[in-house]
């Protein structure tokens, strides 16, 4: 019970500091990023060894320089997260931009539904809920739920605020018979950690073999829906634009997992363009290929 109210003061202390300026929540990211950085050291082994074995051609100073990118971006991240809890539809379609989503209008009209892939790099979950406002399809997002239920319902709230629909991962196909009478948006961000009993195929990704997930795979063979990449690129703290790219049109005549390395293809390219967007504070190479 204690825990229990605690978790609920601080859903409501989150909800008043989103009400404050993002630009007064960034000075307090500056802080938080000296306390996550210097002072607890939060996960700077993880992101250190993630970094070093990511780019082995860097040198340890190259190294260092992006894991303070990253913590000082993670910081900032988190407090833009929860100024979307009272963010506005305006502010929302302000800070995201988009370009080629033409291209999914043009399957839309047709009836035709169409998978969306990305990865957790720059602010997803701010892309997802300005992707809900910008185009005529229902957007769904496929997800891991948190064991706080408490924080879960606090994140379906804020996601779902616009309209977008949440399916965890183990209900994907449930949530796809629920509108499989209209043009549906699916979205993965497929580069999170499998378990090991999800561990069925390695990937040759940041020169390191990557277990990977390989639902975007076999729902676009099953369902034939073509797939777009969403590459995000930050445009300055707190701006983001989004570009469209056709990753694959046709995917039933795609190799078995040629589909899944086309996607970890998208992203590293994207990764070695700016590293300090991507989530290295993630334990991502916990197994290994037997």
């Amino acid at each position: 019970m204690i825990k229990r109210g605690i978790a609920h003061v601080s859903v409501f202390f989150l909800y008043l500091l989103s009400l404050l300026p993002l630009s007064l929540l960034f000075f307090f990211a500056r802080l938080l990023y000296y306390l996550l950085y210097y002072v607890i050291g939060y996960r700077k082994k993880v992101v250190r060894q993630n970094l070093t074995q990511s780019f082995p051609e860097k040198s340890l100073t190259e190294i260092k320089t992006i894991e303070k990118k990253f913590f000082r971006y993670l910081a900032e991240l988190i407090f833009e997260i929860i100024k979307m809890t009272s963010i506005s539809k305006a502010e929302t379609l302000k800070r995201v931009k988009f370009t080629g989503l033409e291209q999914l209008e043009t399957h839309f009209k047709t009836g035709e539904s169409v998978l969306a892939c990305t990865g957790h790099y720059g602010n997803w979950e701010l892309g997802t809920l300005a992707l809900g406002l910008s185009i005529s399809a229902k957007t769904m997002v496929i997800y891991k739920p948190i064991n706080n239920k408490i924080f879960e319902t606090w994140f379906d709230c804020m996601r779902t605020k616009y309209g977008n629909v949440f399916i965890a991962m183990r209900q994907t196909l449930r949530g796809m018979a629920t509108y499989k009478n209209e043009p549906t948006l699916l979205c993965f961000a497929s580069d999170q950690s499998p378990t090991r009993e999800e561990t069925k195929y390695f990937v040759d990704f940041l020169h390191q073999q990557t277990a990977a997930l390989l639902g975007v795979e076999k729902i676009a063979k099953s369902t034939k829906r073509p797939i777009y990449y969403f590459k995000v690129s930050v445009v300055k703290k707190g701006y983001y634009h989004v570009e469209v790219l056709p990753m694959c049109l046709d995917p039933a005549n795609m190799d078995e997992f040629a589909i899944t390395n086309l996607h970890f293809k998208f992203l590293e390219n994207i990764i070695k363009e700016q590293p300090q967007y991507w989530l290295w504070s993630h334990k991502r190479w916990k197994f290994k290929p037997e």
